[in-house]
């Protein structure tokens, strides 16, 4: 089966965003009620966008859905995305009305308890299931209130595999609604060079495909963008059923004037290697099928069908034959046979006639094949340079005979002897798919499931053309002796022609100039050595395209790599040798952020993890269809009794919400860039926030009429001896001497005694116990914004612990005080009325106006309404502006 490997994965709430009419109760759990029952359309899916970067073939995806409840009670909502099995979950948050909830990524059983403490409580729970081929299932629900809005956002990571030559995007598309702002975007950056890009649709014509994608690539760079309108999307021109149901599937390949392509970057390493225009190996297949009772019917006629087509392309000079397996073991022929066109053509006959008949003696089976192979090698029956596959197919688990999988694979492992790959293929859910993937990988093959679909035989051929054609046998990657550390798998049996071999590691010195890699391997006709020889300096040159390029991209593909690769060793080891591995994976999940089989992910509101939690789990193949582990629980909305009131974003736009009222007031600071102000200062707490001002392109450092923003943030608790700086490019930690530093790339989360900060794409939250909770956003622009820089925007989300004693341009308004408004008349501006404000017994004249909000939506902003009181809030502020000004953020 030709195993396609996703970039991209559409939600399912594209194809189910369901909502049920009433307040999320667990007694009322059964009466949830699913878009494909009764269609609700008080719950508005307005937008779904997809970013997908890919850098040298290493995929970062971003799903984000954003939805509104319309209706005048509360509704809740489940969010499913089915994503590629292969992927790794790196982060989900749930923003509800400005409030953002971040994923922490926890050992599993630490998060199995959470979830099992709320399952006691009766709470709701979902499932990550594994629900097809190459999907599995993430869920979780949520209680919207009535008006209010909610963002789902996913983000997984996976290494694009290469298959019959092509990388390959496959995205599920089902919105089941039409959707206003529906996007896909895919950029790609590949060093070598992109050779093809293609994108197609199964559910839309070419020409409505046409007016709705773009694509283009060109050197390095590749891109791909599906949007359709709203009319677009319809099944019909007056319908509001959508017709986008299907798969859009984006394929691309790599420029390969050389075989080889090394890449380093910050002291990280991967090589990717897949030569071409090599003639083909010989090989020698011998196919174990299960002929027991159970393969009656239409199982036994599409095995046969699948043989038949894998007959048609077995090449003259391979050598095959057939072993048959129920109670008894039968053979073709007593050795292998030559494919020609005689002994292809009796084999057809063999075939047609193959009967299903008694039990399942899967160990003499394998057994005769394996002995049957080293017959043909010993007695010279094949060729010098020629290489050996056992495929088995089986649907059953063995019941005569030697039944006992674990001497199953003992016997089978001592009788191969390293010397050749076995593959396995599961036929349909009853059978030990666990023991099948173990032998095989043991014995340096892989395991596939094939469905009972009526493409079943399709999935088998698929199979059988990616082990067609070895180009090199006994593959060995070599780099030089003491400059590398922490390889990835690094030696293979066989390279198959249209695949690629991958290998990563750390350098010792991250200084050195050059870089040699060699790859050993032994063709059709002769030895091979491959050389690739990399000047660093050049290279780094070559690799800065940062538009494309995100965060340590080779640092976290090593990592991926590792895990996988640890994982799959881990299926067959004890005792120590398994505990170690599990270890190893275990620290590199937890590092890097990984949901594996080792990990989950859990969700909660900060100040009560037992209350409020969603749980992702990444689920194994197991033996059947069934769900291995129930993976999220209980998820609801955060209603805090103290509403962000208090924040600075903009120009840079103070705004003060007042409690009891339901109005605003804001004002400017008219400063230098380079001006440091003070913004909360708590003697009784020891919390200070400063903020540093920044200008636009066009200002100079003596003008203070062009635009000013907040370029750095200093944060600092004296009682703690804690302090963090944030700037757009960065977030630096400080507890006592200790430094860290992480990017906005990063999602972690760091804890200290009462202190938390949640770091995570573009947004950061810092919490000082119950009670004290900021938020900064980060707002990026386009790296060649003719006027603005990067910027910060900050808010109190909860000031209710701090002291009566807080002062500074914001912290002053955390003790209730009031104002009156009245004398509404013509402003300035036909759009913006003045009238006059009497407030800590100064009457001003405020001009009303709007302020943006980007709590919500750190791209647009939601516009706020307020009293805008001018020349640097005199009148509403304790004394003038300037008193505010501090020499630096700490």
């Amino acid at each position: 089966m030709a195993s396609a490997r996703w970039l991209c994965v559409i939600l399912a709430l594209l194809s189910g965003l369901v909502a049920s009419g009433f307040p999320r109760s667990p007694s009322r759990l059964l009466e949830k009620r699913s878009l494909q029952e009764e269609k609700v359309e008080d719950i508005e899916v307005y937008s779904t966008k997809i970013s997908c970067k890919v850098t040298s073939r290493f995929a970062h995806n971003v799903v984000t859905t954003r939805a509104v409840n319309r209706a005048d009670s509360a509704k809740e909502v489940s969010f499913d995305v089915e994503l590629p099995k292969t992927a790794f979950i790196t982060n989900f948050t749930l923003t509800i009305d400005g409030v953002t909830y971040p994923g922490n990524v926890k050992e599993k059983e630490v998060a199995k308890k959470q979830y099992e403490k709320a399952v006691s409580q009766g709470k709701t729970a979902g499932l990550v299931k594994a629900s097809g081929r190459k999907l599995e299932k993430f869920t979780v629900s949520v209680n919207v209130a009535a008006g209010s809005k909610v963002t789902f956002e996913l983000t997984y990571e996976e290494l694009l595999k290469r298959h019959k030559g092509k990388y390959e995007m496959y995205l599920k598309v089902q919105p089941k609604q039409l959707v206003k702002d529906f996007e896909i975007n895919v950029d790609i950056f590949e060093p070598q060079g992109i050779s093809t890009l293609d994108a197609e649709a199964s559910f839309i014509t070419n020409d409505l495909l046409g007016s709705a994608l773009t694509k283009s690539f060109s050197g390095k760079k590749g891109q791909v963008s599906f949007k359709p309108s709203l009319d677009q999307q319809r099944s019909c021109p007056t319908c509001t059923d959508s017709l986008l149901k299907g798969d859009f599937t984006i394929t691309y390949d790599v420029n390969r004037e050389s075989p080889a392509n090394v890449q380093i970057v910050n002291g990280y390493f991967v090589h990717f290697f897949a030569p071409q225009g090599l003639p083909v190996v010989p090989k020698n297949v011998v196919f174990v099928i299960d002929v027991s009772g159970s393969m009656y019917g239409r199982k036994m006629e599409q095995t046969k069908d699948a043989l038949l087509k894998i007959l048609d392309d077995m090449k003259g000079d391979d050598y095959l034959n057939f072993i048959l397996f129920s109670g008894d073991v039968s053979t073709w022929k007593d050795n292998l046979v030559q494919a020609t066109p005689e002994n292809i053509q009796e084999a057809r006959e063999f075939v047609r006639n193959i009967r299903d008949q008694g039990m399942t003696n899967i160990n003499d089976g394998l057994l005769t094949g394996i002995s049957m192979l080293n017959k043909a090698r010993e007695e010279h029956i094949v060729p010098e340079r020629s290489t050996s596959i056992v495929i088995m197919l089986t649907d059953g688990d063995a019941n005569v005979g030697e039944s006992r999988p674990q001497y199953i694979q003992e016997n089978v492992r001592k009788a191969i002897e390293g010397r050749f790959p076995l593959y396995n293929l599961g036929f349909g859910n009853n059978l030990n798919y666990n023991f099948l993937e173990s032998m095989a990988l043991e014995n340096h093959g892989f395991a596939r499931r094939i469905y009972e679909d009526s493409d079943a035989n399709l999935q088998m051929q698929g199979f059988y053309e990616e082990v067609a054609n070895p180009l090199l046998m006994g593959v060995e990657v070599e780099y030089p002796e003491n400059a590398i550390l922490d390889l990835t798998r690094n030696t293979y049996q066989h390279f198959y022609d249209g695949s690629e071999i991958v290998v990563a590691g750390r350098l010792v010195d991250i200084d050195m100039n050059n870089f040699k890699a060699d790859v050993k391997g032994q063709g059709a006709v002769n030895d091979l050595t491959f050389t690739e020889e990399v000047d660093l300096k050049e290279m780094e040159k070559a690799l800065k395209e940062q538009d494309y390029i995100f965060g340590n991209y080779i640092e976290r593909l090593w990592a991926y790599l590792t895990i996988e690769q640890l994982l799959e060793k881990r299926k067959n080891a004890h005792g120590d040798e398994k505990e170690n591995l599990t270890a190893q994976a275990l620290d590199l999940s937890l590092k890097y952020h990984f949901v594996t089989p080792l990990t989950s992910m859990v969700v909660t509101k900060p100040e009560d993890s037992d209350n409020q939690m969603a749980i992702a789990d990444k689920p194994g193949e197991g033996g059947s269809s069934t769900p291995v582990i129930p993976s999220v629980a209980y998820l609801n909305t955060y209603q805090s009794p103290y509403q962000p009131s208090y924040y600075v974003d903009g120009d840079p736009h103070f705004i003060i919400n007042i409690p009891g009222k339901d109005d605003a007031i804001c004002f400017n600071i008219d400063e230098d860039p380079g001006t440091v102000l003070r913004i909360i200062q708590d003697p009784i707490t020891g919390l200070t926030v400063n903020g540093q001002i920044i200008g636009d392109k066009r200002s100079n450092s003596n003008s203070k009429t062009g635009k000013t923003y907040f370029g750095k943030l200093g944060i600092a608790n004296a009682h703690m001896d804690f302090r963090i700086e944030v700037t757009p490019e960065k977030i630096t930690l400080w507890s006592g001497a200790a430094q860290s530093t992480f990017s906005w790339l990063d999602t972690v989360t760091v804890t200290q005694d009462r202190l938390s900060v949640m770091i995570n794409r573009k947004n950061m939250v810092v919490s000082f116990g119950e009670g004290i909770t900021f938020v900064v956003v980060l707002h990026q622009v386009w790296k060649k914004n003719p006027v603005r820089f990067d910027y910060l925007g900050f808010y109190v989300v909860d000031s209710h612990r701090m002291s009566a004693l807080t002062h500074g341009l914001l912290g002053q308004f955390f003790s209730f005080f009031d104002f009156r408004v009245s004398d509404l008349r013509p402003g300035a501006d036909p759009m913006k009325p003045d009238a006059t404000m009497v407030v800590k017994k100064h009457r001003l004249t405020v001009t009303r106006g709007f302020q943006k909000d980007y709590r919500k939506d750190v791209n647009n902003g939601t516009l706020v309404k307020c009293w805008f009181v001018h020349n640097n809030g005199y009148g509403l502020i304790d004394g003038v502006h300037s008193d505010y000004i501090v020499s630096s953020l700490f």
